[in-house]
C-alpha cells in the first residue's frame, strides 16, 4: 500500500512541475509569442486583402451594391395601433 501511495505521489509531483514548468516557459517568452502571433494574423489579413494594392478599393467587384438602398425596395412595415402598452410603473 506505501509502494503505491508513493508511486502517486511521484506521479503527482511530475504533473506538478510539469504545468509549472510549461508556465514558467509560457512566461519568459510571452514577447516572442505575441510577436509571431501577430505577423501570423497580419500575414493572413494582408493574404485575403490581395496585397497593398486593394487598400485603396481597386480590388472590388464589378457588381458591389451601393450603401443605399434603391428607391423601389420595400421597405419594413410599421405597427398600426396593436402594440403592447409601455408600463409606467414596474410596480
Amino acid at each position: 500500500m506505501q509502494k503505491l501511495i508513493n508511486v502517486l505521489a511521484l506521479a503527482s509531483t511530475a504533473v506538478s512541475v510539469a504545468v509549472v514548468g510549461s508556465g514558467l516557459y509560457v512566461y519568459v517568452n510571452r514577447t516572442s509569442i505575441i510577436d509571431g502571433v501577430k505577423s501570423k494574423v497580419m500575414e493572413s489579413v494582408m493574404g485575403s486583402m490581395g496585397g497593398l494594392g486593394g487598400v485603396g478599393g481597386g480590388s472590388l467587384p464589378v457588381g458591389t451594391p451601393d450603401l443605399a438602398p434603391p428607391a423601389d425596395s420595400a421597405t419594413a412595415p410599421t405597427p398600426n395601433g396593436f402594440a403592447l402598452p409601455v408600463p409606467s410603473s414596474p410596480l
